[in-house]
Formats: structure tokens, C-alpha cells, sequence
């Protein structure tokens, strides 16, 4: 995994996946969107421009929230995240930072013609790692899904804390398909000149036509090695030679020991099917 370190921020590429390293002072300071995009050192909404005047906008996440699950599926691109108003007691979009003002804002473009998407400031998507305040590059994100119609991208949802009720947005993005985002955009972003021939294509083309293509990953083939599977102690080994030697005479009859064992391990399995002993494709 790529790691650039301190002294790199400020000339960096974006790349997706990289972690951008922080300073260890121990303080606000410390943390890198600072040098590495010239926005403010905290808050989960950050942007360069006004909020009627975007020029550029970052988003963070913990991704550890459980009241609000923000969330990448690395699979399909759809990246969650839930707005600014997480406490009782204020309406909607008056947040002192304005994250769900801007939220609005940008989905209303992004809904528009050709020529309000090109008013959509570019979205940089970022997680923290969890190590001092080094973060991780997510993507470049626009509104929307590709299987998401306008309107159901950016929904108020209800919340009750302390029993009182309040709404907040929960927003849903897709990270278009830019594995590397160029210094060359960022600083011309950071100038306030969002029209550099140095933007992603992908950029230029949802701009243009508001079609999405999203970085897909496709997951790859994940298990254990025989090592793995095998018990480390004795009494581990011991049970699997007993399951063996009760299911030698008919190998077949484990296929429903494997599946009454799964139900109880995976108790959201509502049914299993057992095939055939043979002529089954396997």
C-alpha cells in the first residue's frame, strides 16, 4: 500500500486506497488534508470557496459510527454518508459547519442540466485509518447512483436521541472510476481554476452527460489455507478424527452435519438445500 509521508502532502497525487500521513505532535495540527488539499484541519465537511461558491470538497469518515453507518461498497462504488445534524435540537440544514446545506446544494446540481453539474464541485472522499490522523484516499465522488433515482439519492431520515427527534441526510455517492487523481487538477482546484484539461475523464464525462462510471472491483477468491483449517491443539484434532471415522462408511451424510452445523454458526440462514449424492455437477 502506498504511503506518503509528511513532507509529500503538498505535491501528492490522489491515489485511491494511498494513505496520506500525518505529522505526530499530538494536536490538530498534525493532520494532512491540511497541506494536502489547503482545506481547514477538522470536521467531517471541509471545502475550498464559499458555500455559494464551491470550488472544491472534501468529505471524511471514521467509517465506525454506528448510529451513522457511513459506508464504501468497494464492489459497486456506492459510498454512503450521513450528513452534519447527528444532535437533537436544531432543524435540518442549520449545522455550524453547513454540511447538510451543502449536501442540498450539490445534489440539486447535480440532478440539473449539463450546465449546473459543471457548477458540482469536485468530492474527495476520504477515511481515517485509525493510526494519529493519517487518512485514506476513497475516491473522487459525485451525487448519485447509478441505480438510485433522483430524490431517493439524498433522503431526511429520522433519529431519536434522549428521546427527542431529529432529522439528518443520509447521501448516497458514486466513486467514478479515477484510480489517480493529478496534482495538476488539485492545485488548479486549490486555485479556484476547476477547468484544467488536467480533470479525470471520467469527471468530464459525467459532467457532460451525468452518466456514472464508477470504479468496480471485483472481489477476489478468499480462504484459508489447509494449514489454516486444521485445529492447532489436540483436542481440536481429536474431534475431527471423530467426525470422520462416524462419517466413514457414508462420506456423503456429512453434507447435513456441514449444513445444521452452518445454522447454528450462521443464525441468519433461513434454509439449506442438500444436493443429491451424485449426478449433482458436483
Amino acid at each position: 500500500m502506498t504511503t506518503f509521508l509528511p513532507n509529500e502532502l503538498s505535491t501528492a497525487d490522489l491515489l485511491v486506497d494511498a494513505t496520506y500521513q500525518g505529522l505526530r505532535q499530538g494536536n490538530a495540527g498534525d493532520d494532512p488534508l491540511g497541506p494536502l488539499l489547503r482545506v481547514s484541519n477538522s470536521g467531517g465537511f471541509r471545502y475550498r470557496g464559499s458555500i455559494d461558491n464551491l470550488n472544491m470538497v472534501v468529505l471524511t469518515t471514521s467509517m465506525s459510527d454506528p448510529d451513522w453507518p457511513d459506508a464504501l461498497d468497494p464492489e459497486t462504488g456506492v459510498f454512503t454518508y450521513f450528513g452534519d445534524n447527528k444532535e437533537p435540537g436544531r432543524s435540518l440544514h442549520e449545522t455550524p459547519r453547513r454540511g447538510n446545506e451543502l449536501l442540498r446544494r450539490v445534489f440539486d446540481l447535480a440532478h440539473g442540466s449539463a450546465d449546473e453539474r459543471s457548477r458540482t464541485p469536485p468530492i474527495f472522499a476520504f477515511a481515517t485509518t485509525g493510526d494519529w490522523r493519517d487518512v485514506r484516499f476513497l475516491g473522487l465522488a459525485v451525487p448519485g447512483a447509478p441505480n438510485v433515482r433522483p430524490g431517493e439519492d439524498l433522503v431526511a431520515i429520522w433519529k431519536v436521541k434522549r428521546g427527542l427527534r431529529f432529522q439528518n441526510y443520509r447521501a448516497t455517492f458514486s466513486i467514478l472510476d479515477a484510480g489517480v487523481i493529478s496534482r495538476a487538477w488539485v492545485s488548479s482546484l486549490i486555485s479556484g481554476d476547476g477547468s484544467s484539461d488536467a480533470a479525470p475523464r471520467v469527471w468530464k464525462q459525467w459532467i457532460a452527460s451525468g452518466s456514472y462510471r464508477s470504479l468496480l472491483g471485483e472481489r477476489t477468491i478468499e480462504y484459508r489455507t489447509r494449514v489454516e483449517q486444521s485445529p492447532s491443539d489436540e483436542s481440536g484434532r481429536r474431534i475431527i478424527s471423530a467426525i470422520h471415522s462416524y462419517f466413514a462408511e457414508s462420506p456423503h451424510a456429512f453434507e447435513h452435519c456441514a449444513a445444521a452445523i452452518a445454522k447454528l454458526v450462521l443464525p441468519n440462514v433461513a434454509q439449506l438445500d442438500i444436493t443429491r449424492p451424485s449426478r449433482d455437477g458436483g
